[in-house]
């Protein structure tokens, strides 16, 4: 799966196929989205605006976790269940893909000229 601004995160499901989650397994994808979003949200200053929720694909529904930067730029990563082995590995190459991309856009809110 690849993060929108060319960061390149974990793949999908191999088979190309939808997989369909019984509610145990969402409840364990869910609470393992939030878990990479709350330990992102600890590595980044407060300006950053952090969030997770879990969205359909064509193979089947994964744990999305996104980052806004100041800038506004975003950068986000999926995993499906049983994906996301390190959580805090995952948070830390968010964070980081986050804090480049705020470091590379422009502050929307520059002075202009007169």
């Amino acid at each position: 799966m690849a993060c929108r601004q060319g960061i390149q995160m974990r793949g999908n499901a191999p088979t190309g196929e939808a997989v369909e989650l019984t509610p145990d397994q969402r409840r364990v994808l869910r609470r393992d989205g939030a878990a990479v979003a709350a330990r992102a949200r600890e590595l980044l200053p407060d300006e950053f605006v952090v969030g997770s929720e879990l969205i359909e694909h064509p193979n089947g529904i994964q744990a999305t976790v996104a980052v806004r930067s100041p800038g506004g730029g975003v950068v986000s990563a999926g995993f499906s269940l049983g994906e996301a082995e390190d959580p805090d590995d995952l948070a830390r190459e968010i964070a980081a893909g986050a804090a480049l991309e705020a470091k590379n856009t422009p502050d929307r809110h520059q002075p202009t000229a007169r």
